[in-house]
């Protein structure tokens, strides 16, 4: 039986159906079939730029963000695809905090509702720092779609790890 690692909190009658999906070599089509399109988003700069617009739109009096990126570095063995951090140190006698937003590479290659996904998980850790009711709300809020689309990421990632390409 193929362990679903990234789907291991979903109920069993789920994972069969994943399983199935599997056993039939029919994920990568599922998922080309409702992804089709990847984005265009492959520099830092660009990726800045798209995460200010959200920001904008969605978080206006959230704290500001002090550099973006898509980092080599983040990766699965890390369990992390995209990360957050607020890095203080000490300017002119007071203590500022630096946001920063990591973005896995991964998502330079995939399609864009998951880069979407991962940058509105981000964004919301600026105003809730734990994964809690209010943080999912919020996840909510700047996407509709969010949960479908993580359990949709969560498919993806299982395709890869199967040797599939997307």
């Amino acid at each position: 039986m193929t362990q679903l690692k990234f789907l291991s909190a979903y109920t069993p009658a789920l994972q069969a159906q994943v399983r199935e999906l599997i056993a039939q070599n029919k994920l990568g089509e599922y998922l080309t079939r409702r992804y089709p399109n990847l984005h265009e988003i492959q520099t830092d700069k660009a990726l800045y730029r798209y995460i200010m617009e959200l920001k904008q739109q969605h978080l206006k009096n959230a704290p500001m963000i002090d550099k973006v990126m898509f980092d080599n570095k983040l990766t699965l063995t890390h369990h992390a695809l995209g990360l957050h951090t607020a890095i203080s140190r000490v300017q002119s006698g007071k203590l500022k905090a630096k946001k920063e937003i990591r973005i896995a590479s991964l998502f330079k290659e995939v399609p864009s509702e998951f880069l979407r996904m991962i940058v509105v998980h981000e964004l919301a850790h600026l105003k809730e720092i734990d994964h809690n009711k209010a943080f999912y709300q919020l996840c909510e809020y700047m996407e509709p779609n969010y949960h479908q689309l993580e359990f949709d990421l969560r498919l993806l990632l299982t395709f890869r790890e199967l040797g599939g390409g997307k």
